[in-house]
Parts: structure tokens; sequence; C-alpha cells
């Protein structure tokens, strides 16, 4: 289907704002919003908002979910009365109203893994100014920017779109403060579209596996290493164990991942351990093999109170993303526009999960990796490609045009 005269304009108009959107994105990386930073989050939070009232959207506050205690690094007392809350950024018309197109959910986080502490602070320009470093400047405030403008440029071209916007500040730690505002807005909409960074060769990604984390706690019996090694129980020797078994779950031929990491026991060298603990991750191809994981990692579990005892905590709160039939139908329209705009958009996959995962398994055909082309995720060499700014952007507003019957 050929681009229609308001299309091109559309592009046009988008091509014509590539400075705007550079310095945009400037503002976004140079603002710090990792380690759950609240002044750079709501800071963040308000600048984005404050863009979509002007285009007519309401904006409710939904207020942080508890998580379990046990997450690594996470707060020991499970509160969530100081956690972020996730925005949910409403255009749509009434359900059933005359005309009414198909709601557009997109869905954007503003947390990024970088410490606020870290020397890798600002967006630095390359000298051919084709790409620049920054942290969070693909993963995902690059998506973020394209996606306000892309709705400002719509409205300017005067083509209507039914949509919300949904901002959690919590997506790299798997989206426990925001899941139920995740779900609740899945519910209302018919499809989605997630800002997560394009792959490297700009491949849309059309199926993820799912994630979960447990953590593992082994108790023993203290004792005075040299007087009375013979009277401890070592915590740390029983988790060893443990960790041995797990080691041999693994198949990722079957899509079937386990990882252990960071692990904590002991308090001095001359004591016998009482007490040791590991976290770990796991990802999985579909459900049964979730249900596989999680019921092989609790097999290891001891019962009754002798020591040593060895405890399972577990969440496998994302669930796997497949290719479905309504998924491959958003993706091919993608390709298209792609194509229209004389850009390449090959189909992929990846190890990683978002929370598309999570808005699919409420029901909702969702495609989540439209945002921008770069690299060095999670690391201090995080860049972007800059042309991918107007080229992504371009994309998204005339996909939403299209979806929309625009």
């Amino acid at each position: 289907m050929p681009m229609t005269a308001r299309q091109q304009q559309l592009a046009a108009l988008i091509a014509a704002r590539a400075s705007a959107l550079l310095e945009d994105l400037r503002l976004h990386v140079n603002t710090p919003t990792g380690a759950n930073n609240a002044e750079g989050l709501n800071r963040t939070r308000e600048l984005l908002c404050g863009r979509l009232e002007k285009l007519g959207a309401k904006v409710e506050l939904v207020p942080a979910a508890p998580r379990p205690q046990w997450l690594y690094g996470g707060d020991p007392s499970g509160a969530s009365g100081s956690a972020p809350p996730t925005a949910i950024c409403r255009r749509l018309p009434a359900r059933g109203s005359a005309g009414s197109a198909p709601r557009i959910l997109l869905s954007g986080h503003l947390d990024t893994v970088h410490d606020t502490a870290s020397p890798f602070r600002d967006l630095t320009l390359a000298s051919d100014r084709r790409t620049a470093t920054g942290p969070g400047c693909v993963d995902m405030k690059g998506g973020l920017v394209i996606a306000v403008a892309a709705l400002e440029a719509l409205e300017e071209c005067g083509i209507p779109i039914a949509w919300s916007f949904i901002l959690n500040s919590d997506e790299e730690t798997g989206s426990y403060w925001s899941e139920p505002a995740l779900r609740l807005a899945a519910r209302e909409h018919d499809l989605a579209l997630v800002l997560e960074p394009a792959l490297p060769d700009g491949s849309l990604v059309i199926e993820r596996p799912g994630s979960g984390q447990f953590m593992i706690e082994t108790r023993g019996k203290p004792a005075h290493v040299g007087r009375d090694f013979a009277g401890g129980i070592s915590a740390v020797t029983a988790l060893a164990k443990v960790l041995i078994k797990l080691a041999e779950l693994p198949d990722p031929a079957r899509g079937k991942i386990l990882s252990v990491g960071p692990l904590q026991g002991g308090t001095a060298t001359n004591v016998v351990p009482d007490l040791a603990r590991a976290w770990g991750n796991v990802r999985y191809k579909d459900a049964s093999l979730a249900a596989e994981l999680e019921r092989q990692v609790l097999a290891c579990q001891t019962t009754g109170d002798a020591l040593p005892t060895v405890k399972f905590f577990t969440s496998f709160n994302r669930p796997a993303k497949p290719a479905n039939d309504a998924v491959m139908k958003l993706a091919e329209t993608a390709r298209a526009v792609a194509e229209e705009l004389g850009q390449k958009l090959p189909f992929g996959k990846t190890g990683g999960v978002c929370d598309g995962n999570i808005l699919q398994d409420e029901g909702l055909p969702t495609i989540d990796t439209l945002g921008v082309r770069g690299g060095g995720l999670h690391t201090p060499q995080e860049w972007i490609e800059i042309p991918s700014l107007v080229e992504r952007c371009q994309l998204l507003a005339i996909l939403m045009a299209r979806l929309s019957g625009q």
C-alpha cells in the first residue's frame, strides 16, 4: 500500500525535526533515572506527561504494587510506599463510539540500569555525528523521545489516533511495581507498541522467552572453626551442593535456561556459616518449560527442621511471548511501512524480556522493538545510531496512522 499524501507530509514533518529530536534525547539522557533515582524519574515523567497532556491526554498515576521482599537489591521490607508510580496517559474515545479507531497502547519505561554516581552520565556525540553514547540512549530514552514526537506530529497533521501511553519506572528490575497497571492498560486497548530498542541491524523482535527470578536460602549451625568445627553445620556447603544440582538443569537447545548469581554467605573466615543465599534467573520458551523449571528447583528444598535446611523463593512473573498470528499481522504491517520509507525491517528473536511479555500475556497483540537502533545496552558503551531518531519516528508515526485506518 503506497503512502498517502498525508502520510508523506507526516514523514517530511518528522524529518524537519531531526535537530529537535536529538536535543530532546540529550535532555532525557542527561537526566539520570538509574538506581531508582526518584528525582530523575519524577522529572522525566513530568516532562513527558506534560507534553501528552497538551495533546489532550488524561494522566492517571497508579501507585506502585508491592514486590517480593527477597528479590536481589530490593527493599527487604517489600514496601512500595516510596516506589515510583506508573503513569497511564489516555486519549481515548468512548468504547463503541461511531467510527472509533483501534485503541493503541504505547509502552515505555523511564528507568535505566546505570548508576547515577557513574561517570557515564551524558550524551556524547561522535565526531561524525552519526552515533552518540550515553546512559539509556537506546534503552529506552530514544524510544520515549520518538514516541512523543510521533504523537505530536500526528496531531499537527490532523491524523486522528486513539491512544494511551503507559510510562513505568521499574522495567529493568522486573516491573513488579507496575505489573498491575500494565495489565489494566492492556485490557483497555486493542494492540500495543513497545518502545524497546531494535536489534543492532534494525530487526523487529517477534518472539521472546519468559523470565523469572528465584532465591535459595540455606541455614546451618554456627561454630568456631578451630574449637568446634565438628559441631557446626555449614550453610555455604549446603548451598554449594544445591548449586551443583541446579547446574544440571539448563538445556538451551530446548529454550530452558537457569543462571545463578550473586551469592552471599558467612560473616568471617573462622566461623562455620549458618546462613547462605543465592539469587538466580531463569528463561523459558513456553509455559510448560516454566512449570518444569519451577518444579525442578523446588524439588531441591528440604522438608522438616533438620539442619541444613534449603528453601527456595520463586517468582516466574514474565510469561513467554510467542510469535502468534496477531503478532505476525502487526509485524508485517510494520515491515510494509518500513519498506515504503526505504527502510529494512527484518524479523528476529532475542533472549531478553520486556513489558511486551506482560501486555501480550494479558491478551493484547504486541510488537515491542519499535525504538531506535543502537547497541551496547546495559554497558558504559551504550550507543545510538542518530539517524534512527528520524527513521524510527517516521516508521512509528505512519504505522500508527495505518493501524488506525488513516
